[in-house]
């Protein structure tokens, strides 16, 4: 199911987040997950026109995974190395790579799914 996302989205979908994840028994993934998901939500909110997307919230043996996906074609890029202060973009998928196990973004049908995993 899509949805369009606004600046105060990712409060609403850590808070559902939180949730799947206390009743997985993965409480521990919370702080990670919910920093990635956010960064991934105001990704589409700065860079997808009309911010339309779908989040998949998946528990997977041993963690979790978690995919948004819209309809921009355009894959996102990791920011200049730290400390090129003239890069504009980017730093967010920096830290999600900090505080996940994985992530990563493919093409799809209709744009691209960008996701993360987070081990239990």
């Amino acid at each position: 199911m899509g949805f369009t996302v606004g600046e105060h989205s990712a409060r609403h979908l850590r808070r559902i987040l939180r949730m799947y994840l206390a009743s997985w028994g993965l409480a521990s993934l919370t702080h990670a997950a919910e920093l990635a998901l956010t960064e991934l939500i105001a990704n589409v909110v700065r860079h997808v026109p009309g911010r339309a997307c779908s989040v998949l919230i998946l528990c997977r043996p041993g963690g979790l995974r978690v995919e948004v996906s819209d309809d921009c074609p355009a894959l996102p890029r990791v920011a200049e190395p730290p400390g090129c202060e003239l890069a504009e973009g980017g730093r967010g998928l920096l830290l999600i790579d900090a505080v996940t196990d994985r992530w990563g973004a493919e093409p799809n049908s209709i744009g691209k799914t960008v996701w993360f995993e987070c081990d239990g």
